[in-house]
């Protein structure tokens, strides 16, 4: 799969693919002090092409900004603009949307206050970011002996780059070893998240996932709780172990690159009939009906028109 398009927007402008370029001296290449979004446009049913949740995403990249404490240059309202400009320049009808904000050349020490922030939007192709078949048959997955971090060790609502060491650490671990993603307990050894995604459980006809402790606040996440809730399911939001885990009738991950993405075995441990359940496939059938624009004006709200 090759991510080279035709235009990238950097820094208020549409440049050229091969001009998209920063100083190897750049702030944030050298100490991760950059944060970003994962995004998804979608080609609906009708032929037209939407973002998913475009506005909520801008608007955690910019809280990311704030929590870091060097702000978004431009409102999320330029940012949603600037993503539809980037899309159509391109002519894709589906794509991937990678919004990041990161500082740029000045002061080369750990604080530089007066280092510009550069922003950019890349889009390209990508289909399902862990295999049409894990989509459909569930995925292997173990858990990984890098924790995730803690709260005040980090700052865990910021989707920040140098954060992601972590995740790249957990999911080379796993890979070399067999498995198709990595889980990550936090330091008190509760199941916190994947390498990029949220996770949930299914027992006993009720749904839980983590709370926003020490993971992302994942907005693909936000709206499966809102649907399984929608349909009538019991979803929660509390701390569950490993072997609770390991019991569980379902279990699947979520995230704009995941989607929604059945997990069928942890640590060679069959999740339940080791193959998507009948709530995952529910709930995944309602969730690919919204971001094709098959659910009516419910949920038209999440679809930012290209």
């Amino acid at each position: 799969m090759s991510i080279k398009t035709e235009k990238i927007w950097m820094d208020g402008q549409l440049v050229p693919w091969e001009d998209a370029k920063i100083h190897v001296l750049s702030h944030g290449l050298h100490y991760g002090t950059g944060y970003f979004e994962g995004i998804r446009c979608y080609e609906l049913a009708n032929g037209r092409s939407a973002v998913f949740r475009l506005q909520e995403h801008m608007q955690r990249l910019a809280d990311s900004g704030k929590i870091l404490g060097f702000p978004l240059p431009f409102s999320v309202e330029q940012m949603c603009q600037a993503t539809v400009d980037v899309i159509r320049a391109n002519k894709l009808k589906a794509c991937y949307v990678r919004p990041l904000a990161f500082l740029g050349l000045g002061e080369l020490g750990v604080y530089a206050p007066n280092n510009p922030v550069n922003v950019i939007i890349a889009v390209w192709p990508w289909g399902a970011y862990l295999g049409d078949d894990g989509i459909k048959n569930g995925i292997r997955a173990k858990v990984s002996s890098y924790t995730r971090h803690h709260v005040n060790a980090t700052m865990t609502k910021s989707k920040t780059s140098a954060n992601y060491v972590n995740s790249v650490l957990a999911k080379a671990e796993v890979k070399k070893a067999g498995y198709d993603e990595a889980i990550m307990l936090d330091t008190e050894g509760y199941v916190s998240e994947a390498s990029g995604e949220n996770i949930f459980i299914v027992r006993k006809g009720v749904i839980k996932t983590t709370p926003l402790t020490s993971i992302l606040p994942g907005i693909t996440r936000e709206s499966i709780i809102t649907l399984a809730r929608d349909k009538g399911y019991t979803v929660v939001e509390e701390r569950f172990t490993r072997d609770e885990l390991y019991i569980a009738d379902e279990a699947f991950f979520t995230g704009t690159a995941a989607e929604l993405t059945p997990i069928r075995e942890v640590d060679d441990r069959q999740i339940g009939a080791g193959r998507r359940g009948p709530v995952t496939e529910d709930i995944q059938n309602t969730f690919f009906d919204v971001i094709k624009g098959k659910s009516g004006e419910k949920y038209a709200g999440w679809l930012y028109a290209v």
